[in-house]
């Protein structure tokens, strides 16, 4: 039986000499936490190339952080060093930023080995941006656990659900509106000055002017523009040819698109125009371009005689820009209809038939999440998407896609996608050495093409990628060995950083369910955000959708459980057991041949059952243990751990995560104090 805390008035003081309550302090905190770790996700992401490749570094970093800040709960306050280490990360991040440097287009897949980098080596940077986010947010996590402890320790869990939903909300909005990162900055520090007593404030003041100062300087670069997804930058060059503007688009440092007026064109030989010289000498009437961008893959389909076309671009700003700058003026034409959605949702919503569907070198250097190794464009490659773009085809339409594809065996695994959908081999037309560029074109069996060149496969036996490993750029089931060094580096710190701030086998052993429950939630987490990424498109949207929605699901279940009465925890895990077998044998094709509105109520119910009762659990547990913050830092610790074990979707896919998620609450049953599996009536 718990004993109610009274609320106790912590140290912190606000203007005026008013102390702060531990409930504010609590939902005030963990909103400044969450919104941190987004802005440091987004924003590190745009300036250090290597974390588009490891996927949750920051991530784990600000897991095991708050876990050692809850252990670190009993020593003196250390808030006053958490805007010292965050400009330290923010000058380090700013003046040594790792960006490829290349001269052309070209788009990136894979890794950064074997291109130009600036800044820091990998194996400096990574080590110091994981060390350096474990320790801003253990500082700051510290004062939420101080705080956290004074309550009641279900109603400081509710504050820190309700925070982080803030946190989320505020963050989100932020991405909506396009503000640049020094506004993030400003929002950390006034967050930090409200929290800190008066004599922290004086030694806050300056580095969190210099955190604004840096951001400052970066954001407020005439060429430079944030989206939801990117930092992009613009560069403009007049070419005296034509006498007009040619204009390339950097986002996160690395080339990604050109806009190529269709003067300049006309002078050389164009990839862009491929797919309809395959399609015949009557040019279609309806075509659809997923991956539009800035619009220079519409031009042509209008100078080419198109009667209809639809452009479909996730990036809002990329399309905003291409209205603005591209001197040919597509997306004002009043033949084309631009949408800002994910290419995959478009093609499960529309019920529009096409002629012709072009790829428009469609990629990204983002993630869905900071918790995946998702890309944008991942589900858009499976065997389930081109079957999908069939679906949309006339009965003598054509599907054609083109890129930078860099590795032979990727352009094996396309070829042999096309090949298995439409039961005939794709026109595979190959220009230049160094990036293998390709265009793939192949048509419904009413249309004959003829191609120019035939592709011998380098590897006949590649499998194509699949909504339940939808793996595109991945050549082997296996995780690569910079990923097995990087996660062994970080159980090593963790480990170690445990230690230290005196996480004792000892200490932590009463929680050692809660740990395993931790990692379970956080694996589980994943494979829900991938989940609705497929049903519902990859969009930042969704993605706060989901998060936010995970997130008030627990707050509603907290809620409860303060009037629930648990009397043995074994018919639950029982219930969330079978919760779990629901969401592995209904599989994702099966959701996907319903509506957008039956989709999305089945799909709630099958993927936040499991966390309604898991968090049941979890409540009932953190309400009777003894010390409710060293039961958050072995929760937290355990997070991180699940964090670490989404890179086995690499080897088996995110369907069968599930079965992970089961094998590691099965281990928080067994880990359960014995006299807890039949626990007494725990009462509100």
């Amino acid at each position: 039986m718990e004993i109610q805390a009274p609320q106790k008035l912590m140290s912190t003081e606000a203007g005026g000499g008013r102390q702060l309550r531990p409930s504010f302090i609590v939902s005030l905190t963990s909103g400044l936490i969450l919104f941190l770790e987004l802005s440091l996700i987004r924003w590190a992401g745009a300036n250090i190339v290597h974390l588009s490749y490891f996927t949750n570094f920051i991530l784990l970093g600000s897991f095991l952080g708050i876990g050692l800040g809850f252990l670190w709960r009993r020593y003196r306050s250390l808030l006053t060093f958490v805007p010292y280490i965050l400009v330290s990360f923010v000058a380090i991040v700013y003046f040594f930023p790792v960006q490829i440097v290349r001269d052309s287009t070209s788009l990136l897949f894979f890794s950064a080995v074997g291109d130009k980098l600036t800044g820091l080596p990998i194996w400096a940077i990574l080590p110091f941006i994981f060390v350096c986010v474990a320790a801003i947010f253990a500082t700051l996590a510290q004062t939420l656990a101080q705080a956290f402890s004074q309550l009641p320790s279900l109603q400081a869990y509710r504050l820190d659900l309700l925070g982080s939903l803030a946190g989320i909300a505020v963050f989100s909005s932020i991405s909506f509106l396009g503000w640049p990162p020094f506004v993030w900055g400003a929002i950390v520090g006034g967050c930090l000055l409200i929290l800190a007593t008066r004599p922290q404030r004086r030694l806050m003041v300056v580095p969190i002017l210099a955190i604004v100062g840096f951001l400052g300087l970066e954001s407020l670069q005439s060429n430079t523009q944030w989206s939801p997804y990117y930092k992009i930058t613009t560069k403009t060059h007049h070419d005296q040819s034509i006498d007009q503007d040619t204009t390339l688009f950097l986002v996160n440092g690395i080339p990604h698109q050109q806009i190529t007026p269709l003067a300049l064109l006309r002078q050389y030989e164009s990839f862009y125009t491929i797919p309809y010289q395959r399609y015949g000498a009557t040019p279609p009437k309806k075509v659809l371009i997923i991956g539009a961008g800035t619009g220079t893959d519409v031009a042509v389909a209008l100078n080419q005689g198109v009667e209809h076309v639809d452009a479909v671009e996730i990036d809002p700003v990329l399309a905003r820009l291409g209205r603005k700058k591209n001197p040919d003026r597509p997306y004002d034409d009043s033949r084309v209809r631009l949408y800002i959605n994910d290419g995959r949702s478009y093609l499960e919503r529309t019920k529009e038939m096409y002629d012709l569907i072009i790829f428009a070198l469609p990629d990204s250097l983002t993630l869905v999440a900071g918790q995946s190794s998702l890309r944008l464009e991942s589900y858009m490659f499976t065997k389930e998407a081109v079957a999908t773009v069939a679906r949309h085809l006339q009965p003598d339409g054509m599907f054609s896609m083109y890129n930078y594809y860099r590795q032979p065996w990727l352009i094996d695994r396309l070829e042999a996608t096309m090949n298995q959908v439409f039961h005939r081999a794709p026109c595979v037309e190959t220009k230049g050495q160094g990036d293998n560029f390709a265009v793939l074109s192949v048509a419904k069996p009413d249309r004959p093409v003829t191609c120019p060149e035939t592709w011998v496969a380098t590897e006949a036996s590649i499998k194509p990628a699949a909504d339940t490993y939808p793996f595109l750029y991945l050549h082997y089931r296996l995780i690569p060995k910079f990923y097995l060094l990087a996660i062994a580096g970080i159980l090593l710190v963790s480990f170690f950083s445990v230690r230290l701030t005196g996480g004792t086998w000892r200490r932590l052993s009463p929680y050692a369910d809660l740990f395993w429950m931790g990692a379970a939630f956080m694996a589980l987490e994943t494979k829900n955000v991938v989940h609705f990424a497929l049903l519902f498109g990859t969009t930042w949207f969704v993605n706060a959708l989901v998060f936010g929605g995970i997130l008030m699901v627990v707050f509603l279940t907290v809620t409860l459980a303060r009037r629930l009465t648990i009397k043995r925890y074994l018919p639950w895990y029982l219930a969330l057991f079978a919760s779990l077998a629901i969401a592995w044998v209904v599989p994702e094709a099966w959701l996907l041949s319903y509506a957008v509105v039956p989709r999305f109520m089945m799909a709630v119910v099958i993927a936040f059952l499991p966390i309604f009762l898991a968090n049941c659990i979890f409540a009932s547990r953190l309400r009777a243990s003894d010390s409710s913050t060293d039961a958050m830092a072995a929760n937290l610790i355990g997070a991180m751990v699940g964090g670490v074990l989404e890179y086995t979707s690499l080897i088996i896919g995110y369907q069968t995560l599930v079965i992970v998620v089961a094998v590691l609450y099965a281990l928080a049953l067994w880990s359960l104090p014995r006299f807890r599996v039949e626990a007494p009536t725990i009462r509100a």
